[in-house]
């Protein structure tokens, strides 16, 4: 029996007897209990001596962790030291699958209830719901038994402190709301790449946005002449708010693999022999192709262009391991027939998918996709000197061209402007190749009619996110080339010629930003501003347009004092673009370009060419640069043959190309 005892709080208790424990399972029933353990489960499972589903093509165990669900007796198995191997490689893929489903859901929870920028007082709504909800009732409190736990919870500051009178601001005459006190904000961005499970890069990166806004020209401001000194100190330390930014676009571009996702593992088929080329080509060349683009949208490049490309585009990918085997044999200094072999097998892939898919008429998209990429991509690697057979980027653009008219991209961009806010990627790295690889031939470009009607009607082109020129720059830009092309071919008269010259050189005065606009692209914190590399970048274009113009003009020399100021202040330019193995250099080629082949032996230019050269190091041998250096040195060493023959004549680029049997794209 049980005895009645008095709690502590008065309210009754009883002592109850323990109840007997379980009697054991007789053997009879632990042996109806035992099961035959299943031999056809996936390998990844067993190896975890976890139950598999036998789902098919994988178990519902293996893809729910990312994991490889293997039916086939893989080749670890049959190995002790590689099956501990392999556990330690599953162990790491569950926790990093783990710690990624935690990081989504914190940044869910976060994207729901964003943290106010503004403080209060602290009072019991600052605590979480959750923690308010599933506290016990006291026992010792009189009031908890009845309190529903469950209902909505409500705060009134005045329930704290009654002895408070707010008063009414709002309705008091002299009351004055005050504006928002200027604030700027570094957002560090962090990114981890998985490719086939595999974590390959991560990424930083760090982006300035401020909501200062300078005042109205002509605005009086208020003076207080008892506190000058104040205001000296203050705001005499140079440009305080320089780094005033304007909203980016982070969905700019409409890709042609759709909306981006949020997954940044990548899972592409690739022999074992090419997997060290694709390795390279996502550690070390992905990085070199789009610099600009990574600025304005950090991480697109890879996750929107290149790794979606690579998973669903063969012909891509072989375009790709070909390019990674150039720039491992360049930077790494590989000789012999492997390298060799890589290089010439994947290029020889690319080339023959592309024939039989152009055969085929079918897949438009990505045959247009892997044309654009073999000539862009080999901008960013390989030596002048590489002398392995290979296809001028120019027939390969002529196969883009014919594709471009076919999905009537060029159609789209000018007629649907108004409703098409994302204008195509593939149409905007075509554009570029087109405009300045018109420029390279002394021809018109391709689409020189379509950019006309862009710039006529002021839309964009994404030609400035994509690679850091104005859109209206490189339309006029276009329309130099085409005069180029003209005069070339004798169509104008030296009269029409000098009155086109001059009308373009006014369109040019139209696109003239203050001086004091342009400043040094990162903030004070070391964040790049991508706006304002932008500017830097527009105007070094722009002095490179004017020295491409005044270079038509007949009978026009180098020596001459007018294109000499155009150089010096082209040199001045170059001083607000960031230099080195992290700078923007490789951005800059056309420009370096035409300003360095008018440049004379005296000119400052050269020096501080060759400054940024020794700042980029072994940097400065691969790729469009490389080339572009190769190129000027020849150039140069011309010139100083013909002035010690006496003779005036200038030595054009295009011709030590011809000569030199130089097929260059240098962009």
């Amino acid at each position: 029996m049980s005895t009645p005892t008095a709690g502590p709080t008065g309210k009754s208790t009883a002592m109850v007897a323990p109840k007997a424990a379980p009697a054991k399972a007789s053997p009879q029933k632990a042996t109806a209990k035992m099961h035959r353990r299943s031999r056809s489960g996936c390998f990844t499972c067993r190896l975890r001596r976890k139950k598999c589903d036998e789902g098919k093509i994988q178990c519902k165990a293996c893809k729910h962790l990312g994991l490889k669900c293997e039916y086939k007796r893989p080749m670890w198995w049959s190995n002790n030291e590689q099956r501990k191997q392999q556990k330690e490689t599953i162990k790491n893929i569950i926790k990093r699958t783990k710690l990624s489903e935690k990081t989504t859901q914190i940044g869910t929870s976060s994207a729901e209830t964003p943290p106010g920028l503004s403080h209060s007082l602290p009072t019991s709504a600052t605590y979480s719901e959750a923690t308010a909800r599933t506290r016990a009732p006291s026992i010792d409190s009189q009031q908890s038994s009845g309190y529903d736990f469950n209902q909505p919870l409500s705060y009134d500051y005045h329930d704290y402190h009654p002895h408070i009178v707010s008063p009414h601001y709002e309705s008091s005459p002299h009351y004055q709301p005050f504006p928002a006190t200027p604030y700027e904000v570094d957002i560090k961005t962090e990114r981890q790449m998985f490719v086939n499970e595999i974590p390959t890069r991560r990424d930083s990166t760090i982006s300035t946005f401020s909501t200062y806004q300078p005042p109205p020209p002509q605005t009086t401001l208020p003076s207080f002449p008892e506190d000058d000194w104040i205001n000296q100190q203050i705001y005499d330390t140079g440009d305080m708010f320089s780094g005033t930014e304007e909203g980016l676009d982070f969905d700019f571009f409409d890709f042609s693999h759709g909306t981006p996702q949020a997954s940044q593992q990548a899972f592409i088929q690739v022999d074992d022999c090419d997997r060290p080329l694709l390795d390279h080509f996502i550690d070390n060349v992905l990085r070199l192709i789009f610099p600009i683009l990574e600025v304005n949208q950090h991480g697109s490049a890879r996750s929107e262009v290149v790794l979606p490309a690579l998973e669903s585009n063969r012909c891509y990918l072989h375009c790709c391991l070909s390019v990674s085997a150039i720039h491992l044999k360049s930077t790494r200094g590989l000789q012999g027939q492997q390298i060799d072999s890589d290089i010439m097998r994947h290029r020889v892939a690319t080339v023959t998918e592309l024939c039989a898919a152009l055969n085929h008429d079918t897949n438009h998209l990505q045959i247009l996709e892997a044309t654009l990429g073999m000539i862009f991509f080999q901008c960013a690697v390989g030596r002048p000197g590489d002398a392995l057979p290979d296809i001028p980027w120019h027939s390969h653009f002529e196969a883009a061209t014919s594709l471009v008219r076919k999905l009537e991209l060029p159609h789209a961009m000018i007629h649907d402007d108004t409703a098409r806010i994302h204008p195509p990627f593939n149409m905007t790295l075509a554009s570029w190749i087109d405009i300045l690889g018109a420029t390279m031939r002394g021809r018109s470009p391709q689409f020189a009619d379509t950019y006309r009607e862009k710039n006529q009607s002021g839309s964009t082109s994404g030609l400035c996110e994509l690679m850091g020129c104005e859109d209206s720059m490189m339309y006029l830009i276009s329309e130099i080339a085409c005069l180029d092309a003209l005069k070339a071919n004798n169509g104008v008269t030296d009269m029409q010629l000098c009155q086109l010259i001059g009308s373009l050189g006014k369109s040019l005065d139209t696109t003239e930003v203050p001086p004091e606009s342009l400043t040094w692209p990162y903030s004070s914190t070391g964040a790049i501003r991508p706006k304002q590399l932008s500017r830097n970048m527009t105007s070094v274009f722009r002095l490179a347009a004017r020295i491409y113009l005044c270079s038509l003009v007949p009978h026009q020399s180098k020596d001459e004092p007018t294109m000499q100021v155009l150089v010096e202040r082209f040199t001045a330019s170059l001083q607000l673009i960031p230099h080195g193995p992290d700078g923007f250099d490789r951005s800059i080629v056309w420009p370096l370009l035409i300003a360095g082949s008018q440049s004379t032996a005296k000119s400052s230019f050269r020096q501080a060419l060759n400054g940024r050269i020794a700042s980029l190091g072994e940097h400065a041998e691969f790729g469009s640069f490389g080339r572009m250096v190769r190129l000027l040195q020849e150039v140069w060493c011309q010139s100083e043959e013909v002035d010690r023959a006496g003779s005036r004549q200038d030595v054009h680029w295009r011709d030590v190309m011809q000569q030199k049997g130089w097929d260059f794209l240098l962009i």
